[in-house]
Parts: C-alpha cells; sequence; structure tokens
C-alpha cells in the first residue's frame, strides 16, 4: 500500500521511534509478568501500549493519505488507492 521510501526521512524516523517506544513498552510489559507485578499496574501498562498503537496506526493512516493519495499517476490508480484505503480503515475499525 504505503510507499515509505517516498515519505520525508523525519517522518520516517518519527514513525520509527514511535514503534521503538512501543517495542520498549511491550518488553517492559513482559517483564512485569515475568516479575509477578499487580494484576492492576500490568493492565494500566498494558492500555497505554494498546494507545501507542493506536496513536502510531493513526499516524501511519494520515501519512498514507497524505502523501500516497494527492496525486495518482492516473485514474484506475487513484480508484484503487481509494479501495485499498477503504479495505484498511474496515480492518483498522474492526
Amino acid at each position: 500500500m504505503s510507499h515509505f521510501s517516498e515519505h520525508p526521512e523525519a517522518d520516517r524516523r518519527a514513525l520509527q521511534l514511535r514503534l521503538r517506544k512501543v517495542a520498549g513498552q511491550l518488553k517492559g510489559i513482559e517483564t512485569m509478568i515475568e516479575g509477578d507485578y499487580e494484576c492492576a499496574e500490568v493492565l494500566n501498562q498494558l492500555v497505554s501500549a494498546r494507545r501507542a498503537i493506536k496513536s502510531l496506526a493513526e499516524k501511519i493512516i494520515h501519512e498514507h493519505l497524505e502523501h500516497c493519495l494527492t496525486a495518482p499517476a492516473s485514474s484506475e490508480q487513484g480508484k484503487r488507492q481509494l479501495r485499498e484505503v477503504a479495505q484498511m480503515l474496515k480492518r483498522y475499525v474492526d
């Protein structure tokens, strides 16, 4: 769908940083479970990680709409891209 190589380098770095933060949160949750932390503490961290993933997904959706759908090469390509976005959004809200 999206072609991250076409995105500005700063945007890609920002997305990578967000992803690393999410990965760090998940690793921390794994450590909490191994350390037998209270369930409420683990759940709070899971909620935080879920929000971070949601925020990352929304940023990628925004980037895709902004960078990939603004100037399709042809009418057919534009239609294909719109179908892809519709499918992506449907899966995102499920």
